[in-house]
């Protein structure tokens, strides 16, 4: 049974707001997306493994995550920016301040068409900057997005897959090297052996003509007289 590639790709929503939470937990998992959402920035460092600003990545003896706790992966994080506590801003810093988590794109959302906030933000690192209510034809935009954060499995799986493609590419021109040789030597074979057909050939000739001079030879077609 074929996956689709959307269903590869994990979202986590951030919005403090229930009714605009479900509303893009309903338009991404319409895209075919896997969807997790939290309703503030400091869940979404949890989830995350981001805890009390330190990456638990980065500790020599990570702690162990309790049982209703468990880090995730995800491909993209899109986040309100008017959140009490911590803001989208905010939560944009944190993640790109982390080692581990910085190569994961982030979205802004906001009911407030602000320049100055907008280029922020934009600066700050995220990608797109969507102004609610998010529609969506906006799904289409995280695409492009979402392959810059796919998971690191497939990532592997891809320069594997490359790699043996070069390798079996070597192997290939090391033999079709290797069938040239072997033919250019038959071929050399071949007209050393027609050479020296040939020079039998025509030593063969010369000893049969050779011959037929000496039986068709004066001294032998005429007998000697003696005379008395």
């Amino acid at each position: 049974m074929a996956v689709d590639a959307e269903a590869q790709f994990h979202v986590l929503a951030v919005d403090d707001s229930l009714i605009d939470r479900k509303l893009i937990e309903r338009l991404l998992k319409h895209s075919s997306y896997q969807v997790t959402t939290v309703d503030s920035g400091s869940k979404a460092l949890e989830l995350l493994g981001l805890r009390d600003g330190v990456d638990v990545g980065d500790q020599a003896d990570p702690p162990s995550a309790s049982p209703d706790h468990q880090e995730i992966e995800v491909n993209l994080i899109i986040t309100d920016y008017c959140m009490p506590g911590m803001t989208g801003y905010d939560l944009l810093k944190r993640i790109k301040g982390s080692s581990s988590l910085k190569d994961i794109p982030v979205v802004i959302m906001s009911s407030e068409n602000v320049p100055a906030r907008i280029d922020r933000c934009l600066e700050g690192g995220a990608e797109e900057f969507l102004l609610k209510p998010v529609q969506l034809s906006d799904m289409k935009r995280l695409k492009p997005h979402l392959l810059k954060g796919k998971p690191k499995e497939q990532n592997q799986n891809q320069k594997q897959n490359q790699e043996e493609n070069d390798n079996s590419s070597s192997s290939n021109s090391d033999n079709n090297s290797n069938n040239n040789n072997s033919n250019s030597n038959d071929n050399s074979s071949s007209s050393t052996g027609s050479s020296n057909s040939n020079s039998n050939s025509n030593s063969n000739s010369g000893s049969k003509r050779k011959a037929m001079d000496e039986g068709l030879s004066p001294e032998r077609r005429r007998p000697r007289l003696t005379v008395p």
